[in-house]
């Protein structure tokens, strides 16, 4: 991960403290905070900006986030503030890439689930219309976790796939007999299986690629739309723009994303890939297309809480 621009939760001093902040001061060495004494403070909910001197980041974003105080204080307007600012910062610097930390779940005491909420929330509102890579690094696991009911009824959706993966035996029988019973290529003539070939050369189907762009369009989104949605870079994008034949690379891939079920199944096919009820990923993801539920953060949440891997990384 590189980042021309890393976010320091700091005090309202910017004079260093506590935690990441005091290691961020000792990695980037005497010069930085040299430059905040300069800065005159910072208020909460705002941002400032400083070289990031010995660290390998060009910018550090300096940001004060909320105390927490039982929610009914402003704590969420203040929290969706010291994002707001360290992007625009980032933005009006010229940072094509930012990490942020999750700001206020330490020693500030913001409930975790509630602080990633925000965060997420926030930058993916921000990606929308700004053309930037947002890291947000999490250092606690308990702070990426879904909700109990949904928990459970991702946990129920996939027991009862995952059963019948491996009890449903007739359908797998009935594809044995039925491909068994197909004519094999040396029993048919020369000239008759090079005609069939021939022929089916000449009837290919819409392409993956054509699928998707078809979808953009009949969707009315932009291409910046489309691959910040999906959580994919804008150059894996270019690709699928500009070759006919791209097929992505294997799971985890976002692509079924904003799809009716039965559309997520033919694109992902003409992908070359298919949905596994033999796989907890590919179950997971298939009950949230199935729910119509396409926010790439929240399915996310579920692969992580199911230990599996994460969509668009």
């Amino acid at each position: 991960m590189r980042a021309d621009a890393i976010v320091n939760v700091a005090n309202e001093s910017l004079l260093g403290g506590r935690g990441v902040d005091g290691d961020i001061h000792r990695a980037a060495g005497p010069e930085l905070l040299t430059e905040c004494h300069t800065l005159n403070g910072c208020k909460t909910g705002q941002a400032k900006i400083t070289k990031g001197y010995r660290l390998p980041a060009k910018f550090v974003i300096h940001t004060v986030g909320p105390i927490w105080r039982g929610g009914n204080h402003g704590e969420r307007e203040l929290l969706v503030s010291a994002y707001r600012s360290s992007l625009e910062l980032a933005l009006a610097n010229r940072c094509e890439a930012v990490a942020f930390p999750l700001i206020s779940s330490g020693v500030y005491g913001y409930p975790k689930d509630q602080a990633l909420k925000v965060a997420v929330d926030t930058i993916g509102e921000f990606l929308l219309s700004h053309d930037m890579t947002v890291y947000l690094v999490i250092f606690d696991r308990a702070a990426y976790t879904i909700g109990g009911k949904l928990f459970a009824d991702v946990a129920a959706y996939i027991d009862d796939r995952y059963v019948e993966a491996y009890t449903d035996r007739g359908e797998t029988q009935r594809r044995r007999m039925t491909l068994a019973t197909m004519p094999l290529e040396s029993e048919l003539a020369p000239a008759q299986a090079h005609a069939g070939l021939n022929e089916a050369l000449s009837k290919l189907d819409e392409s993956f690629s054509q699928m998707l762009l078809r979808k953009i369009d009949e969707r009315g989104m932009t291409d910046a739309q489309c691959y910040k949605k999906a959580n994919i870079d804008r150059k894996l994008f270019s690709k699928i723009r500009s070759d006919v034949h791209y097929k992505p690379p294997p799971w985890p891939s976002p692509w079924p994303w904003s799809c009716r079920w039965f559309e997520a199944r033919e694109m992902l096919e003409k992908a070359g890939f298919a949905f596994s009820h033999a796989s907890k990923f590919d179950i997971i993801v298939e009950y949230f297309i199935a729910h119509q539920n396409y926010n790439i953060f929240e399915i996310n949440e579920a692969l992580f809480a199911f230990d599996q891997s994460l969509l668009g990384g």
